[in-house]
């Protein structure tokens, strides 16, 4: 095209032609628009599904609205056939005016009943669908795999499970019953008003082209006023939930002044934005009635003219003017829900990227290990072959690991920090999958093996046990109901924590908090232990489990080890090199290698890396004789 100018490395690109200058959007943002309103559509479209099994409560809300609104409208005209055909009469006659009393009296109770008929099945139904959708985005965040959770905040996903559904819940709550209910009550009102005097009706639709006008300056500017309050409260609560979990690191170091200056700056700019928003809506609001006001001076001048000229019935005007009144409420309604409805697209949106978000491990069921298909009875043999590996796969974090562990053995690993020691334990729990070679248990690829079996084969204990809200039964069961509180009693007696619970103001039935707070590290260890020994799995593996335990409490704990470990295939990942002394193999990672293999006589013997990290351990070298 002759005149084309775009400029380079824009999203929009700027173009003149004969002297207009203008803007078009680039192929790369139309891609990005389009991609947008798909996702969209395929948010509602997940949404349309959910609501499908309560299409009888939707059609019931339908119904009883027609009759609330119905028997709400037809009041003022009641009111204008008592003025009309009996006041203004002149009639003597009681008994038509007690009828129409009556009447009135029983479409106000009808309003009242149906409307309270269509508020039940609407939030039945909205509630309904909620739960449904928590249920289902709960069950599918749990099978995801872990790498997810390396990139998702936990208080993001929190608010996904939260606030978002409960935007959604508004959708149907509130955006849909508004749409439903304030559409069909503009319909009647103009209808009856209509019916009553066209002329009138005319003119009173004179008004449509200024609400509309009104409705179109305040909506930008309301959901970005809205946008903004919803972002700085995210903002503001993100801070608050971080400082709370870290409060400890913040009284340490004696930084409770410099937070509270960070809160007060995230708490008044959502201030400030929470007050832009409430002045854009009473603005909004006030407008609205500004413009009912004078549409009902409007009419009431109109329609006296006309009764004075005895071209109007009184009652009629008098029905007219309720009628203009009624008429703002609805459509005041609808543009309120504009932000709600925004809102919940955007969470739906959101909320189904989590639900497209697929697991990078595929679960599969070719497989089996274990006899009779326990993988408790696993023998518990374990390779590592040609095994490379990285968290991004331009930096390799293991380099062509060959490794092969015997059943029932006791292997030991140490290494300097990032040498590779959990990435190798986490290719084994298949928390990540390894870019080359194979890792297996009793001569089956872990992708081979279903994550159910392969999770039940290997026990994890960490170096921070985590403990939930709950009973020390339940803790140490996790839950599962077909453990019995004979079974509990019985680990925790084996690995030494039976005297401990015991302690405790209500024993076993004791209820921990979050974390287990209350309990000391060793305490907590020791809960985890027995837990390893209500699952029984044949795979035993060691993170760093004695790294935060002193010395009187290591020995404790080790002293459970030992128990827990007898005739399990057992991986000891340790710093301390005193942890790993008594291991029938001990292997030395160094940059994602295995540097040596052996016991801890032979390696000591040798002279080697480990023997420097030994001495080093012992205070006998410093840290770079150690590297």
């Amino acid at each position: 095209m002759a005149g084309l100018e775009p400029e380079e490395r824009t999203d929009k690109h700027r173009w003149k032609l004969g002297g207009i200058v203008g803007w078009r959007p680039s192929r790369r943002m139309q891609t990005a628009e389009e991609t947008q309103k798909s996702q969209q559509a395929a948010a509602m479209r997940g949404l349309l599904h959910y609501a499908k099994p309560y299409k009888r409560q939707f059609a019931g809300v339908l119904g009883c609205t027609v009759i609330a609104i119905s028997a709400d409208l037809l009041q003022p005209f009641i009111v204008k056939i008592a003025i009309d055909d009996h006041l203004m009469k002149g009639g003597a006659e009681f008994r038509p005016l007690l009828l129409l009393g009556g009447l009135y009296l029983l479409l106000s109770l009808l309003a009242l009943l149906f409307s309270y008929f269509q508020n039940q099945l609407i939030q039945r139904a909205g509630q309904g669908i909620v739960k449904k959708l928590r249920e289902d985005l709960f069950r599918h965040l749990s099978r995801l795999s872990p790498s997810f959770y390396d990139r998702m905040s936990s208080g993001g996903l929190v608010t996904h499970i939260s606030g978002d559904t409960e935007t959604v819940s508004q959708f149907f709550t509130q955006v849909c019953l508004s749409l439903v209910r304030d559409g069909m009550t503009l319909a009647f009102i103009l209808f009856l008003m209509f019916q009553l005097d066209p002329v009138l009706a005319g003119y009173s639709l004179l008004l449509l082209p200024a609400i509309a006008l009104i409705a179109a300056l305040f909506r930008s500017y309301m959901r970005q006023t809205y946008q903004l309050s919803r972002t700085r409260l995210s903002r503001l609560i993100a801070f608050t939930a971080e400082n709370l979990s870290g409060m400890n690191i913040v009284q340490a170091f004696r930084q409770e002044r410099e937070q509270e200056k960070l809160f007060e700056d995230r708490n008044s700019s959502y201030y400030e934005a929470n007050l832009r928003e409430i002045r854009t809506n009473v603005l909004f609001n006030r407008s609205f009635d500004l413009l009912g006001n004078l549409s009902v001076a409007f009419v009431t001048w109109l329609g006296g003219r006309a009764v004075y000229g005895d071209g109007l019935e009184f009652g009629v005007l008098y029905a007219f003017i309720t009628y203009i009144r009624q008429f703002f409420q609805p459509i005041n309604s609808i543009t309120q829900q504009w932000n709600t409805l925004q809102a919940a697209s955007v969470s739906m949106e959101r909320i189904w990227k989590l639900f497209q978000t697929k697991s990078e491990l595929n679960e599969t069921d070719s497989q089996s290990i274990g006899s009779s298909g326990d993988p408790r009875l696993a023998a518990g043999a374990v390779r590592f072959d040609n095994v490379r590996f990285g968290y991004s796969p331009d930096e390799p974090v293991l380099h062509g690991i060959n490794l092969h562990i015997e059943p029932g053995r006791r292997i030991g690993i140490v290494g300097t920090t990032g040498a590779g020691k959990s990435s190798l334990i986490s290719l084994l729990c298949r928390f990540y999958e390894a870019q080359q070679g194979t890792v297996s248990i009793d001569g089956v690829d872990v992708r081979e093996i279903p994550l159910k079996q392969l999770n039940r084969a290997v026990g994890l204990v960490q170096q921070e046990p985590y403990l939930f809200s709950g009973s020390i039964i339940d803790n140490v069961r996790l839950f599962d109901p077909s453990i019995s509180e004979e079974q509990v009693l019985q680990a925790c007696s084996f690995v030494g924590a039976d005297t401990m619970i015991q302690r405790l103001p209500y024993g076993y039935a004791t209820m921990l908090s979050e974390k287990g707070s209350g309990l000391s590290a060793g305490e907590r260890q020791l809960i985890s232990f027995a837990r390893i020994v209500v699952f029984r799995p044949s795979i035993l593996i060691l993170d760093e489990a004695t790294a935060n335990l002193d010395s009187s409490t290591e020995k404790m704990v080790q002293h459970a080890l030992d128990a827990v470990s007898e005739g399990r295939t057992t991986i000891v990942i340790a710093h301390r090199i005193s942890t790993v002394m008594d291991a029938d193999t001990i292997l030395v990672l160094r940059s994602g290698r295995i540097a040596e293999s052996g016991t801890h006589g032979e390696l000591m013997r040798r002279g080697g890396y480990y023997a420097r990290l030994y001495a080093h351990s012992q205070g006998q070298a410093d840290e770079h004789s150690a590297g």
